[in-house]
């Protein structure tokens, strides 16, 4: 396995791996603006063949209301027969690290369904965010999200 920044030649693999395993899903040009804006942000997981087997998509918020500049991780998936090695720990400290020492972020956030209990975990118990409020109907079928945040 080989975790390595994303390229532009990564985002239709990215793309399939988020087909392959999230409800929600987001157009090419929506990558392709995350990798042109913040290019230090986002990572692959990729197997011995080179193909993209796991990814986060990552961006800063660009105009924080409350003034403190932070990260955001917008989408992290692992294809399912990749999944228990490791790779969304990995991919999410890659970014992490890339959102506090390239842009000075002071915490990241991100938002996970109420039901997804893996998720959840690893977020949780793994990376010591912590849950920093619900919001109702996030998700397009109306399933609540929970708002985590990690500081740095």
């Amino acid at each position: 396995m080989n975790i390595r920044e994303a390229t532009i030649d990564d985002l239709l693999g990215m793309q399939n791996c988020n087909l392959h395993n999230l409800p929600e899903n987001y157009t090419l040009r929506y990558y392709l603006y995350h990798a042109l804006t913040w290019p230090q942000l986002s990572y692959v997981a990729e197997d011995e063949k080179g193909r993209v087997v796991g990814y986060i998509l990552g961006k800063m918020e660009e105009e924080p209301a409350d003034g403190i500049p932070h990260g955001h991780v917008t989408s992290i998936s692992v294809l399912r027969s990749y999944r228990r090695l490791g790779l969304a720990n990995k991919l999410m400290k890659q970014s992490q690290e890339a959102m506090r020492d390239v842009f000075g972020a002071k915490f990241v956030s991100l938002h996970v369904r109420q039901t997804n209990r893996a998720a959840i975990g690893l977020y949780r118990d793994t990376l010591g965010f912590e849950v920093h409020g619900v919001e109702k109907g996030y998700y397009a079928d109306g399933e609540d999200a929970l708002h985590m945040r990690l500081n740095f």
